[in-house]
């Protein structure tokens, strides 16, 4: 049995038996099952039942299983459970999933309850509050182990021993001056290796790389993944380390951003949400921005096929391959600009420069364009039996193709210039492009081709 189909038995079966009330068997089936597992179960119930469930739990497992959850679930939850309940779960969080969370939440909820956390707590959640979304600093945790130069290895450990409880990461440990400026690193292999006399200042690297609380996190995963780093240390301006940046926390920002890069390549407006989670109102506003603008471009389109009516009223089978070369010209743009914003976010493209790119794409727009203009020549002549049609019908493709990929390809290098996302951008233009001068170029060329 894989674990999706695990995890959708635990559920139904969950669901089942809080239906009957039955509320120890359904205590009895949670025990062997991983925390992630239990807040995937509880978030495909009903909602009526998620603070049923959670109750299930013991403090232990439920400050766990807390942190898996989703935003929205875990809000419900702390509306639905007792004060106490809620300040004890809260505070036992690590403080990067507290300052997640509470970015998620109403500000009154959020002053509510940081006055219950307790006061090492409430320190250091507001100093992660404190720094601008989406950077290093927002999104690492003060929870480490810092060692000095001139501890013994003997030393270190014994340290390690008392404060890995309260760690996230041991098998990294920073090394700091006195003014607590970060001078190295030493892995816990290096540790249990060296001899217990050994300085710290005699085995630590010196070499370390690091990124400063302002730098952007996804700067900081593409640094985690050049490196296969397990964390990465966080030091302010002054070179003073003040937190780590763990692998599992990139794991969820490289999924977020991809995720926000996903639905900007189809126009949708995305602020971090759960989209499947929210009402269709929201569902709404988020979509029709860019459609209205689809809509209004489409009004564009239609006036100049109105233009041309003499045109069409000569050669009426003209209009049956307008969409044909709209719909071609629009899939080969997105194509263009689908890679060149996965380009930009793995900076893949930087090296070649924007020229370079813009130009590679136009070769290929052209290699493209020939091929499947062939086709459509031969296509467009069987079906109307019009040599003149398919000959400007296949030259069009051509044209058009290239038109479409020169836009796919620079559209998002303009938009970044103008400090504008480039995956939301680029889709509404480059669709405008393709279809008002791609009509006008196949409606100008059959005028030549058909001598009109």
């Amino acid at each position: 049995m894989s674990r999706r189909e695990l995890r959708d038995l635990v559920r139904t079966q969950l669901q089942m038996l809080l239906e009957e009330e039955d509320l120890r068997g359904a205590k009895a089936i949670l025990v062997p099952v991983q925390p992630a597992d239990i807040a995937e179960a509880i978030e495909g119930l009903p909602e009526a039942m998620h603070g049923l469930a959670f109750r299930l739990l013991s403090k232990h497992e439920a400050i766990e299983v807390y942190e898996y959850l989703d935003y929205s679930v875990q809000e419900r939850l702390i509306e639905e459970l007792r004060s106490q309940d809620v300040r004890d779960i809260v505070d036992k969080m690590s403080p990067d999933d507290r300052a997640r969370l509470f970015d998620e939440l109403p500000a009154k909820v959020v002053n509510r309850l940081l006055e219950q956390l307790s006061p090492t707590e409430r320190q250091a959640t507001a100093q992660l509050l404190g720094y601008e979304a989406d950077t290093a600093g927002r999104i690492m945790t003060p929870e480490l182990i810092s060692l000095k130069e001139n501890f013994t290895v003997s030393q270190a450990l014994e340290r390690i021993r008392r404060l890995a409880n309260a760690s996230e990461m041991i098998y990294y440990l920073y090394v700091t001056d006195g003014a607590r400026q970060l001078t190295g690193i030493v892995s816990l292999r290096q540790l249990v290796t060296s001899q217990p006399e050994q300085l710290m200042g005699e085995i630590m690297t010196r070499d370390v790389v690091f990124v400063y609380t302002d730098t952007d996190q996804e700067e900081v995963a593409r640094l985690i993944q050049r490196y296969d780093f397990l964390a990465v240390p966080v030091v302010d301006r002054e070179q003073r380390l003040v937190g780590i940046i763990t692998v599992d926390d990139i794991i969820d920002i490289l999924q977020q951003e991809t995720t926000e890069d996903i639905y900007a390549l189809g126009g949708v407006q995305s602020g971090g949400d759960n989209y499947f989670q929210m009402n269709l109102l929201e569902v709404a506003r988020k979509r029709v921005v860019w459609l209205l603008i689809l809509l209004v471009t489409n009004t564009f389109t239609g006036t100049i096929i109105k233009s041309q009516e003499d045109l069409l009223a000569k050669v009426v089978t003209l209009t049956a391959f307008i969409p044909l070369l709209t719909g071609t010209g629009g899939n080969v743009g997105a194509q263009s600009s689908t890679v060149v914003i996965r380009g930009m976010n793995t900076e893949e493209i930087d090296a070649l420069g924007p020229l370079q790119v813009i130009g590679r794409e136009a070769i290929a727009g052209a290699l493209l364009g020939t091929m499947l203009g062939t086709i459509a020549t031969i296509w467009a002549f069987f079906l109307q039996g019009q040599i003149e049609v398919a000959i400007a019908v296949g030259i069009s493709l051509v044209a058009i193709s290239v038109l479409a990929s020169i836009s796919g390809s620079a559209l998002p290098f303009l938009f970044r210039l103008l400090r504008l996302d480039p995956a939301l951008m680029s889709a509404p233009f480059i669709t405008t492009a393709v279809d008002v001068l791609g009509v006008l170029i196949y409606f100008n060329l059959a005028r030549v081709i058909l001598k009109l």
